[in-house]
């Protein structure tokens, strides 16, 4: 299938999924939910760890992947963090600036070169950015003051910056190790089930509470969702596979605008014409970016 197709599809899930959260996060703490997520995840990964190979595998391939889950399980658990604490409209957009940030810390750290369209699309992230949160009155340094600042939004920034480490070892892992999708999707998802496990285990004490403390109306609502996200992370695998790291970010951020305008609807958000004018302006630097 078509790399572009296969973003789009994980695009639409992603959506889904981050609507979804959303919805349940006002019931359930983040962390409980970002465990209990990756566990239903990890039941329906199950039959792509069966049909893996296992002769085929290379130990130091599997232990790079662990690795690379270790953040990858943080930075999800940061925007359940930013969901739960901010409005959709707001934590969404922000979220989408990963690969303005991978080609800036590639300019300062590996001496890349920034192209002119990579530079006009930076601006335009930070102009998108700028607009979710400026206010009449404001001075103008003040929307970036209050992302800055504001303990909200600390986690939309961890969130960003471990998806910028994990987007290049992905790339990594799945071109030059040739590591096949279905491999990478079952053991990631067995990782980081281990993951939130330890977690859970060291903040909560005790994981087996939290499965019996969670009512029956929220366990339906992980399943979903954990369906939701075992599709677009599949499908997104899939075009990365076919494709930079850049372009089928860039058309998976779509899922941010359907997200912004649904989600904003749906939970009566404020100034969402506004955000959604700015989500537009952050998914174009993305794509100009992207080339």
């Amino acid at each position: 299938m078509n790399w572009f197709l296969l973003a789009l599809i994980s695009a639409v899930f992603s959506a889904m999924a981050a609507i979804s959260q959303k919805k349940v996060l006002f019931r359930i703490e983040g962390l409980e939910f970002s465990f209990l997520v990756s566990l239903v995840s990890l039941l329906f990964s199950i039959p792509f760890i069966a049909l893996t190979d296992f002769s085929t595998l290379d130990p130091m391939n599997l232990f790079i992947l662990y690795l690379k889950t270790i953040p990858g399980t943080i930075a999800f658990l940061f925007v359940m963090l930013s969901l739960k604490n901010l409005e959709i409209s707001k934590a969404l957009p922000l979220l989408a600036l990963t690969p303005g940030l991978v080609a800036i810390f590639a300019f300062i750290i590996l001496r890349d070169e920034l192209t002119l369209a990579e530079t006009g699309g930076i601006v335009l992230l930070f102009i998108g950015t700028y607009l979710i949160e400026t206010r009449p009155g404001q001075k103008i340094l003040d929307p970036f003051v209050t992302i800055v600042k504001s303990k909200k939004y600390h986690y939309v920034i961890g969130a960003l910056l471990l998806f910028t480490a994990t987007s290049i070892i992905d790339r990594w892992l799945l071109g030059r190790y040739k590591l096949m999708p279905g491999t990478f999707m079952g053991f990631q998802q067995l990782f980081m089930g281990m993951n939130f496990f330890v977690i859970v285990l060291i903040i909560k004490k005790n994981p087996f509470h939290v499965l019996r403390a969670t009512d029956s109306t929220v366990w339906k609502w992980i399943v979903l969702i954990a369906l939701l996200t075992i599709v677009y992370r599949y499908t997104e695998i899939l075009a990365v596979k076919s494709a930079s790291v850049a372009l089928v970010l860039a058309v998976k951020r779509i899922s941010v605008f359907i997200a912004v305008v649904i989600g904003g609807k749906l939970f009566k958000e404020s100034s969402l014409l506004i955000r959604a004018a700015a989500t537009v302006i952050i998914i174009a630097g993305l794509f100009v970016i992207a080339g």
